[in-house]
């Protein structure tokens, strides 16, 4: 089993910047897809991004530009550093890893989540 913890969420202006951290225990061997979901009020989770064991990484398009999606596999951790946040981009902000063995292309990765969820942090843009 993973355990995955985030934390850095929190209330920032438009334009601001937060960091975003996950750090996974437990079988952390296993793990090799890594990424972050949001999830605004009445609306479904989506992928921000994705970075796989080898580091290739993929956004969706409305973080681009702006989202920078890193792992560091020493500390077991995954980092999301958002930049000139929108309103907009305010939602709950989940870690997610996978454990699938080969490791997944990150087309793949970015299509269907991982099994391993963290409890979510709260990213709150204002205007």
């Amino acid at each position: 089993q993973v355990q995955l913890v985030e934390s850095g969420g929190g209330l920032v202006q438009a334009g601001g910047s937060l960091r975003l951290s996950c750090a996974a225990s437990g079988s952390i061997f296993s793990i090799n897809a890594m990424g972050w979901y949001r999830q605004a009020p009445g609306k479904q989770r989506e992928l921000v991004a994705a970075i796989t064991s080898g580091g290739s990484t993929n956004y969706a398009d409305s973080v681009k530009g702006r989202f920078t999606i890193s792992r560091d596999n020493a500390k077991n951790t995954v980092y999301l550093q958002m930049n000139s946040l929108k309103p907009e981009d305010t939602a709950v902000y989940y870690c997610n890893a996978d454990s699938y063995h080969p490791p997944r292309p990150i087309l793949v990765v970015t299509t269907t989540p991982g099994d391993y969820w963290g409890q979510g942090t709260q990213v709150t843009v204002s205007s």
